[in-house]
């Protein structure tokens, strides 16, 4: 079995309360992803031809993978942005912790 996981990392507006992107977190891994982490962060962007400055969630999930297309989906279908940041890359793992992002 490969040591490869996925990572996808997206952003939250920090509008939202913890029970907020708890929920969102869930519907994650209901679709699939092994884990979902968030935490506090401030993002600077050009948006509309102005920069802006805000807090928003960080958002990063580990998925298999088998499992990563139905995350994706399943992520682009229930963001709140208009254009959210979905970046994802293949990271390698300990066979172990591979093994368990591939499990049920």
């Amino acid at each position: 079995m490969s040591t490869d996981i996925r990572i996808i990392q997206t952003t939250l507006p920090d509008t939202w309360i913890e029970a907020e992107v708890g929920a969102f977190a869930q519907t994650l891994v209901e679709a699939g992803a092994a884990c979902v982490q968030h935490s506090s962060i401030q993002s600077t962007y050009k948006w509309e031809g102005v920069i802006e400055s805000s807090a928003e969630w960080r958002v990063q999930l580990k998925v298999s993978e088998s499992r990563f297309d139905a995350v994706l989906t399943t992520l682009g279908e229930i963001h709140p942005y208009d254009i959210p940041q979905i970046i994802h890359w293949v990271a390698e793992s300990t066979q172990e912790y591979a093994e368990w992002v591939d499990s049920d």
